[in-house]
């Protein structure tokens, strides 16, 4: 019997077999390039961390180098939560477990802000003790940190999410051995305004936080201020037309590096 490819039935049998053949395809090739992806992503992150050290040997490392030298600088990755207690504390003998959760290198701090630190802040907003507090006894907080070493100095980089303008904003920041003083910074952002809040990214933006401290007799949050005024030792300029995503970085930065901060205090030894 001959096919009436003029018919409906035809029509919609054909469309439903392409639907199927294409969908299939596409779902071949995801699965195909998922390890590529992971691999990229893993590398990006490897990348961010050793730039973040802020010396000239890691400053221009590109993501496909980081994985191949990034033991030669990060000695150690410990994930502590916001009281400061060491929930994991792992070596260059103990290598990256991608299944292991507490690994520093594993934290997905973009997450965490997303599902437990952000609802905690809405909820409380104006009542800064009380958002503390929620977030002491969240277990579901970590905050991971590396040390690192280079010429007989050590570093340490640690990390921070929040919100931009449009999307989440978050980045990697690194000091010195006395725990205050920041050797250097890498931001990054899933969606803010090109030539606006992506000027995060920028080197005059990032750089400025080089040098800049956290102590002023006691923890000192980090000011994003508007530009053209004048820069204290923990202040730096914000950017023309972007004042939600200077705000984002400066709340980031305030709430995560009191942990860190406090940590040093408590473990001075972490970076002798």
């Amino acid at each position: 019997m001959a096919i009436n490819r003029d018919s409906n039935v035809y029509t919609l049998s054909f469309a439903a077999v392409m639907v199927v053949l294409v969908g299939g395809f596409l779902a071949f090739v995801s699965m195909s390039l998922k390890p590529i992806q992971k691999a990229n992503q893993t590398n990006e992150k490897m990348q961010n961390i050793l730039q973040a050290i802020g010396i000239e040997e890691t400053e221009t490392v590109s993501r496909d180098e980081a994985g191949a030298i990034f033991n030669d600088y990060v000695k150690r990755r410990i994930t502590i939560d916001y009281n400061g207690k060491i929930l994991s504390d792992l070596g260059v003998a103990d290598p990256i477990n991608l299944q292991d959760k507490l690994d520093a290198f594993n934290i997905d701090i973009r997450k965490e802000y997303s599902k437990y630190i952000k609802p905690i802040m809405n909820a409380n907003k104006g009542n800064d003790e009380k958002i503390k507090s929620e977030l002491a006894n969240n277990e579901n907080i970590h905050f991971p940190l590396f040390i690192c070493e280079s010429n007989g100095n050590k570093y340490m980089v640690t990390s921070c999410s929040g919100k931009g303008l449009w999307d989440d904003i978050w980045g990697y920041i690194g000091f010195e051995s006395d725990g205050k003083t920041i050797s250097g910074a890498i931001f990054d952002h899933k969606g803010e305004t090109p030539g606006l809040g992506s000027v995060i990214t920028e080197d005059w933006f990032e750089q400025q936080f080089k040098s800049k401290s956290i102590d002023e007799n006691g923890y000192a949050a980090i000011q994003v201020l508007k530009p053209g005024k004048n820069l204290g030792n923990h202040q730096v300029d914000g950017i023309s037309g972007a004042t939600f995503t200077g705000v984002g970085v400066d709340e980031m930065m305030g709430r995560s590096m009191e942990v860190y901060y406090n940590f040093v205090q408590s473990h001075p030894e972490i970076l002798n």
